[in-house]
């Protein structure tokens, strides 16, 4: 921005430097602007406000204008978004570089019957499905199914007799098909034919399941639970803003920021759905990280508006050092947050890197509405953001007029104190909350990785039904079995050769085959362990080192085991790729923030040790079953493949969008008075209640789409709720202030040309002359008395027997 020139909130000291380094106190305390002893800027009368230019000028120069635009756009957005859902994807879980992907499309294109994705359960009622009435009836659904425009591959047990479409007890058995076209048109296909074959027709009664059903239901789901999800969080988010800030019309503000988000990302997703595929579930990260981090943004910016207003700034000036301020604050944040999700785009699942998609278009947005919108709208509004004081009413026999800032610095004197608490027993406070958090960790060393099936849904769902007769009724393993595609001129003798190999290889159970084509066959195996056990996969490693015994033909392996196989591999690969990013970046990030070799390492260890306790808990909930009662959910006795990959980049992102806040504010308390432990107790008094708040709000929202029905989501809420409490409540609030306390003046060092590359280059929220790093009062002298008279308190901070807050 073209306004960094001096610190945010104060004039630039025009006296020579004292002996901290830092402009001399006498210069420093007179100049219009500066900043009080508290850090926070005082009062800017117009004759020593900092000239307002740059972004200030440009946003603040028409605000109407500026939030007429803003409301075109958003109804554009509106426009452009609608029925995104309906051109989304349920799957996207398997990697389509993978051996396993391209011998599904050959299997699909060479030998449509081979892959059916529709399934019609036929259940005969009383009678046996070999019943003649029965035959008759399901031989005329069978026909008029395969008349049907999309519809390939129709074969039935009643035309093949195989035993694997025949249930166990012989009053079911099936009618198998294959919906062609990509997700969105075979999901419209089954739209269109669903309601004239299931329910009773004659002697019997059908149902309609398969691959296909199971992907529209649950598309068809998530967007009736997202929606019910924001009918939840838009008024307890509401309520909950109006308890932090008082005001109803300062509560609306980051609503209005997160609404505009969701709209616009779900536009920037409908366009991106013409060249690529996403995935449904990433709209409720939309949702989520729309309110979430508009909230979170929001909160900072308005909080900084009115105590500047309180300060006795104008409005324009208190406009001015609030972008200066938290508004780069919130872009330096939104900048982490977009390169932990960025990192997603490394891997080959368009169920990841639509989550990239959907997470960088609404933290930019996010940002940019925090940005562009709110300081509109404080130039309209000035002193009436504060109308509307709700709480009025519940503070009888108290004082109503306190300001923002009065309010913000009562708030701050528990979290001082608390933060002195943590510091005078750093060691005890590192040591027992570390172990705390690994020990919660504890139970991913078990983790066990699988694959997305029926039972997502909920239990009364259709098409989960279907499956779950035909798992529980119909012989051998069902899903469960593996193809193998033979490709080359290949002669009866060289298949049956390769038969007899398949045959022998551990793990096999029989070998159907081979059905051939024009110089293409397959085989169908069936393996002996579960469909997606260990036992299974490896008997498909070990089919694809099978040698073929004829050097013209080539074979690929694919089936539900071999789609995990690859899913594991493909991320196994670029893991290490998405983990580098998001470190090397979050270094470099951090350090531009502070200056400090220490700090972006000490980021990146707390960060990851706040995400132990979700992962444990993923694990201990939705793989092992524990309170799948209560949460209403089926364990499957493991963990979608990819959703740890997701949970991490968004929960680690969420994590340094806080950590950001607390650090910019000890920076700038740090720069002033060179005080380290001050500083740490400065920056905690100042954002430990509001990131509280923001954390409490973002798992509101979190939970909110935890309450869905499909699990994958419900794992995807609920985890990175805890993941965002415990980083805020525990990580933020304890292990860091016991940590910086621990490496002491030592945090803030770097070597000389690092040091020089952050006065070139870096970014904070605090700009003030960096203080002597040897500095143990607030003027950076040992002899001379701290601006707290020497006490080394926060002025404001609490006394004895005050109670710590919660709230901002």
């Amino acid at each position: 921005m073209s306004e960094v020139n001096g610190p945010p909130g104060s004039a630039r000291p025009s006296g020579p430097p004292g002996p901290s380094g830092s402009s001399g106190s006498s210069s420093a305390s007179s100049s219009p602007g500066a900043s009080s002893s508290s850090g926070r800027p005082g009062p800017s009368g117009p004759a020593g406000a900092r000239p307002v230019g740059g972004w200030t000028r440009f946003v603040t120069a028409r605000p109407r204008l500026s939030l007429l635009a803003a409301l075109v756009i958003t109804a554009l957005a509106v426009f452009a978004g609608s029925g995104v859902a309906d051109r989304m994807g349920s799957g996207g879980w398997q990697a389509p570089d993978a051996e396993s992907s391209y011998a599904t499309e050959a299997l699909e294109r060479e030998f449509p019957a081979s892959q059916p994705n529709l399934l019609l359960l036929v259940d005969s009622g009383t009678a046996s499905v070999d019943d003649p009435a029965v035959a008759v009836e399901a031989a005329r659904i069978a026909e008029r199914l395969a008349g049907e425009p999309g519809i390939s591959g129709v074969t039935s047990y009643w035309q093949t007799k195989a035993p694997a479409l025949r249930a166990e007890d012989g009053r079911e058995a099936l009618i198998a098909a294959r919906i062609g076209g990509d997700e969105t048109e075979a999901g419209e296909t089954l739209e269109r034919i669903a309601p004239d074959f299931a329910g009773e027709s004659g002697p019997v009664t059908v149902s309609v399941g398969g691959p296909v059903a199971v992907q529209h239901e649950m598309q068809t789901i998530i967007q009736e639970d997202l929606l019910r999800a924001e009918l939840i969080a838009l008024p307890v988010t509401l309520v909950l803003l109006v308890m932090v800030f008082g005001s109803a019309v300062a509560a609306l503000l980051p609503l209005l920021v997160g609404i505009v988000a969701i709209l616009g990302t779900n536009a920037v997703l409908r366009g991106l759905t013409e060249f690529t595929d996403v995935s449904v579930f990433a709209m409720n990260l939309t949702t989520a990280l729309g309110l979430g981090l508009a909230i979170d943004y929001a909160l900072f910016i308005v909080r900084r508006f009115r105590e500047e207003l309180d300060a006795g700034a104008d409005t324009r000036t208190a406009v001015g050092t609030t972008l200066r301020t938290a508004g780069r604050t919130v872009l330096f944040s939104a900048l982490t947050v977009a390169v932990s999700l960025s990192a997603m785009l490394v891997f080959p699942q368009y169920f990841l890197r639509s989550f990239a998609y959907a997470g960088i278009a609404v933290v930019l947005l996010a940002a940019a509405a925090a940005l562009i919108l709110l300081p509109a709208a404080f130039m309209l509004l000035g002193h009436r953001v504060n109308a509307l004081d709700l709480r009025r009413l519940l503070r009888r026999g108290r004082r109503s007029g306190a300001g923002a800032a009065a309010a913000a610095e009562e708030s701050g004197k528990g979290w001082a104190r608390f933060a002195r608490l943590v510091m005078r027993r750093a060691p005890v406070f590192a040591i027992v909350t570390t172990v705390g958090l690994v020990l919660l960790g504890l139970p991913f060393l078990g983790v066990k990785f699988g694959t997305a099936d029926d039972r997502q849904l909920p239990a009364g769902a259709e098409s989960r039904v279907v499956q779950e007769h035909i798992r529980d009724g119909f012989p051998g393993s069902p899903g469960g079995g593996l193809e193998l595609l033979v490709e080359g001129e290949g002669t009866p003798a060289a298949y049956a050769a390769l038969k007899e190999r398949v045959e022998k290889v551990p793990g096999v159970q029989r070998v159907d085959g081979p059905v051939t084509g024009d110089a293409v066959a397959y085989f169908s195996v069936l393996p002996k362990g579960e469909a997606v056990g260990q036992e299974t996969q490896q008997l498909v490693r070990d089919l694809r080192a099978l040698p073929t015994g004829s050097g013209s033909l080539d074979t690929s392996v694919t089936g539900t085991a071999a789609v995990l196989v690859d899913s594991k591999d493909a991320i196994a690969d670029r893991l290490p790729w998405a983990i580098g990013i998001i470190v090397v970046v979050t270094l470099l990030l951090v350090f531009l923030l502070t200056g400090s070799v220490l700090i972006p390492i000490q980021a990146v260890v707390l960060n990851a040790l706040s995400l132990t306790a979700m992962f444990g808990a993923v694990v201990w909930v939705f793989q092992d079953g524990n309170l799948s009662g209560v949460l209403a959910f089926t364990s499957t006795g493991d963990i979608e493949t990819t959703l740890p990959v997701l949970m991490f980049c968004v929960a680690f992102g969420l994590s340094m969008d806080y950590g950001v806040f607390l650090l910019s504010r000890i920076k700038e308390e740090y720069d002033r008075t060179g005080d380290h432990e001050r500083s740490v107790t400065f920056g905690l008094s100042r954002t430990g209640g509001l990131i509280t708040a923001a954390a409490v709000i973002l798992a509101v929202v979190m939970v909110a789409i935890g309450t869905s029905r499909v699990t994958n989501t419900k794992m995807l809420g609920l985890g990175i709720a805890l993941a965002v409490l415990m980083d805020a409540m525990v990580v933020r609030s304890l292990l860091v202030p016991a940590v910086m306390k621990l490496t002491g003046h030592a945090t803030w060092w770097a070597p000389r040309p690092l040091r020089a590359f952050h006065q070139r280059f870096g970014l904070s929220e605090g700009e003030s002359a960096p203080a002597a790093s040897g500095a143990k009062g607030g003027s950076g002298d040992p002899e001379k008395p701290a601006a707290d008279g020497g006490t080394g308190e926060i002025p404001g901070a609490a006394r004895e027997g005050e109670k710590v807050p919660t709230g901002a």
